[in-house]
């Protein structure tokens, strides 16, 4: 016997959604409905399980829907929902990704990246580190680890590695984050793991059994800091190997439960 639904959805509901492709592991749905019933929203938050070749026509019919307020974007639709998006923030522009869209009374669609201010703020009241001042190494290119790595640009690190199995996705984006931050040491050199402060895995790597490890593992020691955005599994083989070495770790749950009311406030959803 299931329990009874904690919401009950009437025509008054208003409907938000999250887009991605697989959805098995979203976590958004059940933690954006407790944001809803702690502010009294009637509202419900879907997964909708969309492959890239469908994004197009799901976006354009979403717009004609009247009781429609949002949908947050997950792998691997953050970098298209840049350019369906009718409007987007300058943080999103610099990013070169979106995970958040409000959809305006008039159908337009207007899109932000909240992500890295999430992971951020993970890392400072969840795992209890600085980044200031600290060397960082972010696996991959995609929209994740983009916004992950402008906002620990933000925060102050004083070196940044950007490795990606696809070298010019790495250069494009440290070239971007280096038109942002002019001062920031910057690097591509995948090889460099050992010599971070903290380690980041922002891509899919580690969702699937049969992937291949992000990053070398090999290369992680006791002092460093090692975070991964995937948040199923929990333990991924990277969190599982850090663990291991002694390092600090940080699941990827907590970057989105520190960005979850800013992602509510973007679509509308609350004040």
């Amino acid at each position: 016997m299931t329990d009874a639904p904690a919401h009950r959805i009437t025509g008054k509901t208003r409907i938000y959604g999250i887009l991605a492709d697989p959805i098995h592991h979203v976590k958004t749905p059940e933690v954006m409905a407790e944001v809803f019933a702690r502010h009294g929203v009637d509202a419900v938050l879907i997964p909708f399980h969309v492959q890239p070749e469908g994004l197009v026509t799901l976006v354009s019919g979403l717009k004609a829907m009247e009781n429609f307020g949002g949908f947050i974007a997950t792998v691997p639709h953050k970098p298209a929902m840049l350019g369906l998006c009718d409007g987007v923030t300058e943080e999103a522009r610099n990013i070169g990704a979106v995970n958040c869209v409000r959809r305006e009374a008039d159908g337009r669609m207007v899109g932000t990246m909240l992500d890295g201010i999430g992971f951020v703020v993970a890392l400072r009241t969840v795992t209890g580190f600085e980044p200031e001042g600290k060397s960082a190494y972010v696996a991959g290119a995609g929209g994740a680890a983009c916004a992950i790595a402008f906002a620990l640009a933000d925060a102050g690190v004083s070196h940044l590695t950007i490795a990606n199995r696809t070298i010019d996705k790495a250069e494009a984006l440290a070239a971007r984050l280096r038109r942002a931050h002019p001062g920031l040491s910057l690097s591509t050199d995948a090889a460099s793991v050992a010599d971070h402060e903290l380690v980041v895995n922002g891509t899919s790597l580690g969702m699937k059994e049969t992937d291949a490890p992000p990053l070398d593992l090999s290369s992680l020691s006791a002092s460093q800091v090692v975070a991964d955005a995937i948040m199923d599994p929990v333990m991924t083989p990277l969190l599982k190997a850090a663990e291991a070495f002694g390092c600090r770790i940080q699941c990827g749950l907590p970057m989105l439960q520190c960005q979850i009311e800013l992602m509510a406030k973007h679509m509308g959803a609350i004040a």
